[in-house]
């Protein structure tokens, strides 16, 4: 009976390790899902639906929705996430101070005019998201903020009239070859490596694993761990039963 015990035990044993490995829910930290409330109308930058290139007071979930050594594209959806409201460009952007929580950060504006959005700190990175204007808004940003902002030269729409999820390939594939510089408060260009400090490397290899390993098809699972495991689970119910046999 002994040897009983022993198989029996080495069966659960097996049964136990196929649920530890089978696939479980994992975070959203891959793609940085993060739902932030405004208190009052914020101004993004383009791609965004017409009549949403100021987004009222309300709350919206904000993805990175495809990662690049020198770039990112963020979303900005609904609450529900039915609807996609923008798809804009960022350049990761380094912070001394990492905090726990998620920060924005804004451009304010004269009196009766929206703060515009600038960037985005998800909680623990030492880096965020800075966005990028169209380079007509962003001279104007940079005039009445008195600061340096990001934008792009390429002729992106700054609007769409239909959902952005129909034009998600094209405006991607836009978003990550447009060029992108700094322009100051007095309208001049310059250079985007003179007053933006990207991540160190190994930070962003470590990202770009993280979303890779995020992103693999279903078929690079661990399925075919678990499988072997019910094989072995299976045989060891066998030999449970062959030594049932002899002991009777």
């Amino acid at each position: 009976m002994s040897i009983l015990r022993t198989v029996s035990t080495t069966v659960i044993g097996l049964a136990l390790m196929g649920a530890i490995f089978s696939p479980g829910a994992k975070a959203d930290d891959w793609n940085r899902k993060t739902v932030i409330s405004f208190s009052g109308p914020v101004e993004i930058p383009g791609v965004h639906l017409k009549g949403w290139g100021v987004l009222p007071a309300g709350t919206y979930v904000f993805k990175i929705l495809d990662s690049k050594s020198d770039r990112h594209i963020v979303q900005i959806f609904n609450k529900d996430e039915t609807v996609v409201y923008a798809t804009i460009l960022a350049i990761p952007n380094y912070r001394l101070k990492v905090t726990d929580k998620t920060v924005v950060t804004f451009r304010e504006r004269p009196a009766g005019q929206p703060e515009a959005l600038r960037a985005w700190f998800y909680p623990g990175r030492t880096w965020g998201e800075e966005f990028v204007y169209p380079r007509a808004k962003a001279v104007e940003l940079a005039t009445t903020t008195n600061t340096v902002v990001l934008a792009t030269t390429a002729d992106l729409p700054a609007e769409v009239e239909v959902p952005m999820v129909t034009l998600n390939e094209p405006v991607v594939a836009q978003l990550q070859q447009a060029p992108v510089i700094a322009v100051k408060p007095t309208g001049e260009d310059v250079e985007l490596a003179q007053v933006v400090t990207p991540p160190p490397a190994q930070e962003v290899v470590a990202e770009n694993t993280e979303l890779a390993a995020a992103t693999l098809p279903k078929t690079a699972s661990s399925l075919p761990l678990i499988a072997l495991f019910g094989l072995l689970a299976l045989g060891g119910v066998w030999t449970l039963r062959l030594v049932q046999k002899r002991v009777l």
